[in-house]
């Protein structure tokens, strides 16, 4: 590779693709050039600051021109970049925080009609000393907030304010600190979603990133030219990395998104001619279901890469035969990966792509590891295990965590349950906490999500095991009926008897509006049992 570090990569970016439209943000338009100026200024004002090679930055706020110059400007002065989710709360971003030992903060001034700083200020407020240093005494590493806006209060900074600071520090200085920023130091701790407990921070290096990410690039197709939408959230590593590195690779134009917003999406696809949209399968299947699609001139649309546990397969040839897309990739990837660790090739048949997330990526390799008692063998399912090149180094300062997933050989234990074909393609069936014991059948959520969302009324659907007096647990269907619908809850259930074996049929169904989602575009089973322990079966001719 061209770059050992991400600072280097930036520099190479601004230098290589100089006049090339870099950034697209409302009314404001800047170059590969300018983004290197901005991002140098950042570094210079962090220099400035006393951020010190090694130091964690945490990073609070929506996807922005300001989020990636603030991060990049971070890391460029040797930082190791803490993003945060945008859908925390002020108690879980102060214990990320916290644990992190983050001295510097960019936080949002206000988003979705929330207070960042506000809910910070709350959660941190009675934790520690009332002399203690830095603006919040609950956090007393915190040295320094700053808000990326034009107001801040009194014991915070403005992004103008921080910016302007760094202005006695030379070029020569800032590009002395990028120049020694080495590939096996960490350039991120990237905490894990919470769907599942509290999150947990993987360690990953500059090194993983680049390459996992010049893969990722080479395998999707990623050209000089391409405008890339992205909605992806920059707090996780689909958006960030997938999104904003591999465009620094490729020359390619980023339009970041804020939230996502179909009516949004559609504007933008056709004012910027986007032609590249990556982003999860509901995204994908909202754009195509939404009722003033086809008056937006979507034809500039080529290259899309979607993953989950469940892809439907419907979506993959919709995205082809209804907008015309050339290609349409599915992929496989958690944190502890550095988000990268299958993905189908440009060529593979449509079936492949629609029913699995294509095979181990070069430098990687999977296995599915049979449950005790079992024998492995293709097309058994069983916990996937990845080892190389893109794994963790562990999570930060938590050993005992850390060595619940790492093997003394290498592996990391991701806690999917998988199936590998014969070719090696990789199927994702489930998260193992999420099965369940059907009169002595284990059900997987996954496949059975995957089987009704072939139902032609359902747009959207998560299956959860809840207790039964007499089979021990049965699932339960939460579905989003495709607009129009006057589907029941018994005629799906009649349907599902026809498809699928009689222990996987769901024996309730519950109509919703929407799925509840994490900011990653996951869905929060935990909520939907906590809704399903409260429900009766009368829910299923809703």
């Amino acid at each position: 590779m061209e770059w050992e570090s991400i600072p280097a990569l930036v520099r190479w970016a601004a230098e290589r693709y100089a006049d090339t439209e870099a950034v697209v943000e409302g009314r404001t338009r800047i170059s590969y050039a300018e983004l290197g100026a901005r991002v140098e200024r950042a570094a210079a004002a962090c220099l400035a600051n006393g951020v010190a090679p090694g130091d964690r930055v945490g990073i609070w706020a929506p996807n922005s021109l300001d989020w990636m110059v603030a991060a990049l400007g971070a890391v460029s002065a040797g930082a190791v970049l803490v993003p945060l989710n945008t859908r925390f709360k002020g108690a879980e971003a102060a214990d990320v925080l916290r644990r992190s030992g983050a001295g510097l903060l960019f936080v949002t001034g206000a988003f979705l009609g929330t207070s960042y700083v506000a809910s910070l200020r709350r959660a941190a407020a009675g934790e520690g000393e009332q002399d203690a240093p830095g603006p919040l005494p609950g956090l007393p590493a915190l040295k320094q907030v700053v808000v990326l806006s034009d107001d801040a209060p009194a014991d915070f900074r403005t992004w103008k304010d921080f910016l302007a600071s760094g202005e006695g520090v030379s070029g020569a200085e800032v590009r002395a600190r990028a120049d020694a920023v080495r590939a096996d130091q960490p350039s991120d701790i990237v905490f894990t979603s919470g769907t599942t407990g509290r999150p947990k921070g993987a360690v990953i290096t500059h090194a993983q990133t680049l390459r996992g990410y010049a893969i990722w690039s080479d395998l999707a197709g990623l050209v000089r030219g391409d405008r890339y939408l992205i909605v992806n959230p920059f707090f996780h590593t689909f958006g960030y990395k997938a999104g904003v590195i591999a465009c620094l690779m490729r020359g390619a134009t980023m339009i970041p998104q804020p939230v996502f917003n179909v009516d949004t999406v559609l504007a933008n696809l056709a004012a910027e001619r986007v032609s590249v949209l990556p982003g999860p399968p509901t995204l994908h299947q909202s754009l195509l279901d939404h009722a003033s699609r086809d008056a937006h001139d979507l034809s500039a649309l080529r290259l899309v890469v979607t993953g989950a546990a469940v892809v439907p397969l419907r979506l993959v040839e919709r995205l082809r035969g209804e907008l015309g897309v050339d290609t349409v990739l599915t992929a496989y990837g958690l944190s502890e990966a550095s988000g990268i660790v299958t993905m189908c090739r440009r060529g593979d048949d449509p079936t492949v792509i629609a029913s699995t997330s294509g095979r181990a990526i070069p430098g990687v390799e999977v296995k599915v590891q049979a449950p005790p008692g079992e024998r492995e063998r293709p097309g058994r399912p069983g916990e996937v295990l990845v080892r190389g090149f893109n794994v963790m180094r562990g999570y930060y300062e938590d050993e005992a965590a850390t060595a619940e997933v790492l093997t003394p050989d290498g592996w990391l234990r991701t806690g999917d349950v998988g199936v590998l074909d014969e070719a090696g393609n990789l199927r994702i069936t489930d998260r193992i906490k999420d099965m369940y014991i059907v009169g002595g059948f284990n059900a997987y959520p996954a496949e059975i999500e995957q089987l009704l969302g072939l139902h032609p009324d359902v747009s959207d659907v998560a299956v959860v095991g809840v207790p039964d007096a007499r089979l021990g647990e049965v699932g339960r269907a939460y579905v989003v009926r495709r607009r129009g619908s006057v589907l029941t809850g018994d005629d799906l259930i009649a349907w599902a008897r026809r498809e699928m074996a009689n222990y996987k049929v769901p024996r309730e169904v519950e109509f919703v509006g929407a799925l509840p989602r994490n900011a990653s575009g996951k869905v929060v089973k935990g909520e939907l049992r906590r809704r399903a322990g409260g429900a009766s079966a009368e829910a299923r001719s809703a």
